[in-house]
């Protein structure tokens, strides 16, 4: 895997957390006269782990995602309208969601879209003629 200090990472957080909530159900909450039974604390201690597996999952896979590595050069690059552009609304390029401006007529969501032009962080897009 590229991203081995990510990995180690997640799991001494993952670790030091499951340790911090064992802490505050065995030591903390009972001098406050809460007592949970250990199958609570269990029960807690597997939900919290489904919740970092789930977090590492998610941002192990954004990690992997390729970079855009500068906004000229998605010029040429196809995509798809997710919104009615009239003239402006929401373009799908490359798997990301950008703000766009139509160049010409109105494209509807769902049609195809070509990159002609980037402003900022606005693309300017003309209907994919085939």
């Amino acid at each position: 895997m590229r991203h081995k200090g990510y990995t180690l990472s997640s799991i001494v957080t993952a670790l030091l957390g499951e340790a911090a909530l064992a802490a505050v159900v065995l030591w903390l909450l009972p001098r406050w006269g809460i007592n949970i039974p250990m199958w609570g604390l269990v029960l807690l201690m597997v939900a919290l782990a489904v919740y970092e597996g789930i977090t590492y999952r998610i941002g192990s896979k954004a990690l992997e995602r390729k970079p855009v590595v500068s906004l000229e050069a998605m010029v040429g690059c196809y995509g798809e309208a997710t919104t009615l552009l009239a003239p402006d609304g929401y373009v799908k390029v490359e798997g990301e969601l950008w703000r766009a401006l139509s160049t010409g007529a109105n494209i509807h969501k769902g049609d195809e879209i070509v990159v002609v032009e980037v402003n900022r962080l606005t693309l300017f897009v003309a209907p994919n003629e085939k």
